[in-house]
């Protein structure tokens, strides 16, 4: 046993393991599936002036795509874990490309942005880490947790490259054309792709794990494992999501320069793939629920340091804090929940697991927003959200130790 599980850690190891090319495809299909997202500030400013909307009605649309991908992540796992991965990955990417595109083609009506973004909210969730997770996991035992790091950070990098793109292309093209451009570039690159090389190892060691070790939904809903890891995800999604939006805006209100704030925000995102990378790594070496336990602090004290960042020194560890360990956490979700119920429904319940992420992307803005316009200052929130994430963190050390024994992919006993 012990040098069957010695042999497949060095097969994981080799670049030439066939599980890499599923980790690139993934992380490839998530980047590009971030378009919608990450591009959407830089065309507020061009849709307003096309059509006289207010920069807060353009804004409802992102609400809406998030509050859709919040509603359709359990039927998308649920799908997942039926379809496999290989067909709800290139489906999303085809369908939510192809949305894309038809933004090229917007009217004066409001209500229009909104319905295609729901829809690109919809389907994109399937080429999101709930599309693909399964996939990879299914790959790798000794080193899943760095496999998933991998490709979720797809996310980040994608995160860098659509806004420089899109800027590039606005005053060339126009916003229409960048719009079918970007939408066709989605289908024509990531369709193909994802059909190559996304799919889950289909040997019969694997599959024996998955039967034997996976729980049903029933029984991962029953168990406090899951509903512990449900607070973590909602509470991690609220810092990350309330300080991304409004980071610019507050360290603006502490005296810092314009350029100073996007600089604090580039230190962010650089954070999120560092805190992504380095999760994969650790979670690999050490007990996941501990390393989820130091990601909350350094996110708690990211939050209460930038409750009082008055230099920009004090901003960008601020950012790099709450980046590091909001986007850590990440990493941590799918890897706990494939190791303490399998595979057998994983995709569902990390769908589950992606509706409170996404639920709490959408409300924590709104809640940040509203305390300010309440008390003119972002502090007393920040200073909650701190706290909040302590409390989060100590729930973790209620976790149980999970069974890696056979193949990593034992669900503990429930």
């Amino acid at each position: 046993m012990e040098s069957n599980t010695h042999s497949e850690s060095e097969r994981e190891a080799s670049p030439r393991y066939a599980g890499w090319r599923v980790v690139a495809a993934s992380a490839a299909s998530v980047g590009l599936s971030a378009a919608a997202v990450y591009t959407f500030a830089i065309f507020l400013k061009p849709l307003s002036d096309a059509f006289s909307w207010s920069r807060e009605g353009i804004s409802t649309a992102y609400g809406a795509m998030a509050l859709a991908s919040a509603v359709a992540a359990a039927p998308v796992g649920y799908l997942g874990d039926r379809l496999g991965a290989k067909t709800v990955v290139s489906g999303a990417l085809l369908c939510g490309g192809l949305l894309f595109a038809s933004l090229s083609l917007l009217t004066p009506q409001l209500w229009h942005l909104y319905i295609v973004f729901a829809a690109i909210g919809a389907v994109a969730t399937g080429a999101s880490p709930v599309g693909y997770a399964r996939a990879v996991s299914s790959w790798f035992a000794r080193h899943r947790g760095l496999a998933l790091g991998i490709a979720i950070s797809g996310g980040s990098f994608g995160g860098m490259v659509h806004p420089a793109v899109t800027h590039a292309l606005l005053p060339v093209v126009g916003w229409r054309t960048t719009y079918a451009i970007l939408g066709v570039s989605i289908v024509v690159i990531g369709v193909p792709l994802a059909r190559a090389f996304i799919h889950e190892r289909a040997d019969r060691r694997a599959g024996v794990a998955r039967a034997a070790g996976g729980v049903s939904v029933g029984d991962g809903l029953h168990t406090r494992m899951f509903w512990i890891l449900l607070a973590v995800v909602f509470c991690s999604s609220l810092a990350q999501s309330s300080t991304l939006v409004h980071l610019p805006a507050l360290l603006s209100d502490h005296g810092l320069s314009a350029g100073q704030s996007a600089a604090a925000l580039s230190v962010m995102g650089l954070a999120s793939i560092c805190g992504r990378l380095a999760t994969g790594w650790l979670v690999d070496r050490f007990f996941a629920a501990r390393v989820s336990f130091v990601l909350l602090l350094l996110a708690a004290a990211g939050a209460f340091l930038l409750s009082n960042a008055e230099s920009f020194a004090a901003g960008a560890v601020a950012a790099f804090l709450i980046g590091f360990g909001t986007s850590g956490e990440t990493d941590v979700a799918p890897y706990l929940l494939s190791r303490y119920f399998g595979l057998r429904s994983f995709s569902t319940l990390y769908g589950l697991s992606w509706m409170s992420h996404a639920a709490a992307g959408a409300v924590g803005p709104i809640v940040m927003g509203r305390a300010f316009d309440a008390t003119g200052s972002y502090d007393v929130v920040l200073v909650r959200l701190s706290m909040l994430a302590v409390g989060v963190a100590a729930l973790m050390l209620l976790m149980p130790r999970y069974d890696t024994a056979r193949d990593g992919s034992v669900a503990v006993t429930v």
